[in-house]
């Protein structure tokens, strides 16, 4: 055969793989979507749930200290493999992230989607590869593949996803080369559209179009200063992470006992705060009036310290053990405290609660690409120089940390986000 032909057939024979891929991935992110709106809706027809947070907890526990083994590793374990080849991703991350967080959502823990579906695409592409029996290049690239198509799917966002899947880690474009951004797109794009097609439907957002094509100076300059904070915030959000998770280690030497009391800590924070606004998605409202993401779009009379409440739910939920993902929350965090920050500027709600939604996970995770791609395809192209603005001066402003840990040999390139 001539070269062109085995090219020809080598391209098709991988775009069989990714789109079944793709395929897979994409029903897996629809179920999950469905049961995670199925247990939410559960606990606010029975708010009691919330209750059962600790032996939810003890059930999560126990079930990553019996059977969890590497599985436990979550998002890093998938990075790792990604970077640095090893044992595998195991094909029970999969059943094991979806069930214990629909458990966290259901006893109302704070945290979100995005590290469910990146386990669920990276254990299932891992199991695909492992069953094609690819070499550790095939494997390398079906597991970024997974994690695009997971993140694409679940937040309907394909092109940030495949960036996403590239930049969370931290090799570089030439490093990864196109082939792999091209799959990670396609099998991202085809699990958007599979996920759609089972009768999901994401979050819509509108934000009030631009009077002017160019960038206003004043507004430039509430931007700048608005992602400055957002970047501190998030610097806030890891930091304090990481010391409770250092703490409950610390201090409970049994790992399935710290969920416990991680969620007596959460039911404290509820009955401190007095209201529900701040426990599992924040997607969805429980009554009239609840403070969701889509209301800090629209309402100006927003708790000026929301913000930090869900900031402090979702770090004591997730340091504790319980299992679910940080951005949604993140998304959260950005969007309540650019709608306070709206109000003192007086700017516009809907623009800066975008610009904080974007911002923020863009400096909590460090891929500011893939954060301004994600604030297009939500809130459309005519903000795109505002939002690119806010993602990367927030990961300035935010230091080297991350909620995705770098490997100790690459820690080096993040020092080009860190002004310190």
């Amino acid at each position: 055969m001539t070269r062109h032909s085995l090219q020809l057939r080598a391209t098709l024979h991988w775009t069989a793989i990714l789109a079944v891929t793709g395929l897979v991935i994409g029903s897996a992110s629809a179920f999950f979507l469905w049961a995670l709106d199925a247990v939410t809706r559960t606990r606010f027809a029975h708010p009691w749930w919330l209750f059962f947070l600790p032996i939810g907890g003890l059930l999560v526990g126990l079930l990553y200290k019996r059977f969890g083994k590497s599985a436990g590793g979550g998002n890093q374990k998938i990075i790792t493999e990604i970077r640095q080849p090893g044992e595998g991703v195991p094909r029970r991350m999969a059943v094991m992230i979806l069930v214990s967080t629909l458990v966290t959502h259901l006893c109302g823990g704070s945290a979100g989607r995005e590290g469910t579906a990146v386990q669920m695409g990276g254990s299932i592409a891992a199991a695909i590869a492992r069953q094609l029996r690819l070499e550790a290049a095939g494997v390398r690239l079906m597991l970024m593949a997974g994690v695009a198509a997971g993140f694409g799917a679940v937040f309907g966002t394909p092109l940030a996803g495949a960036v996403f899947a590239l930049e969370v880690l931290r090799l570089g474009l030439r490093r990864v080369g196109f082939v792999a951004l091209g799959s990670c797109f396609f099998t991202a794009l085809l699990a958007d559209w599979t996920c759609r097609a089972w009768g999901c439907i994401h979050s819509a957002y509108h934000l009030t179009p631009l009077c002017r094509p160019l960038p206003d100076l004043w507004r430039m300059g509430q931007v700048l200063l608005a992602a400055a904070v957002f970047g501190l915030a998030a610097r806030l959000y890891f930091t304090l992470t990481q010391h409770l998770e250092k703490a409950f280690k610390t201090h409970i030497q049994r790992e399935e006992f710290r969920p416990v009391i991680g969620g007596l800590f959460v039911i404290g924070l509820f009955f401190w705060v007095g209201n529900s606004d701040y426990l599992g998605l924040g997607v969805l409202a429980e009554k009239p009036g609840s403070l969701t993401l889509s209301a800090l779009f629209s309402s100006p009379v927003v708790p000026a310290s929301a913000w930090l409440w869900k900031l402090l739910f979702t770090a004591v939920t997730l340091s504790a053990g319980f299992k679910g993902g940080e951005v949604t929350p993140l998304f959260f965090i950005g969007a309540a405290l650019g709608n306070s920050l709206a109000s003192y500027f007086g700017a516009p709600v809907d623009l800066f609660a975008a610009l904080g939604f974007v911002a923020l996970f863009a400096a909590a995770t460090k891929t500011p690409i893939a954060s301004t791609l994600l604030g297009i395809e939500l809130f459309g192209l005519s903000h795109g120089f505002y939002l690119s603005t806010a993602c990367f001066v927030a990961c300035a402003c935010s230091g080297p940390g991350s909620i995705y840990p770098a490997l100790p040999h690459l820690k080096k390139q993040l020092e080009p986000f860190s002004l310190h």
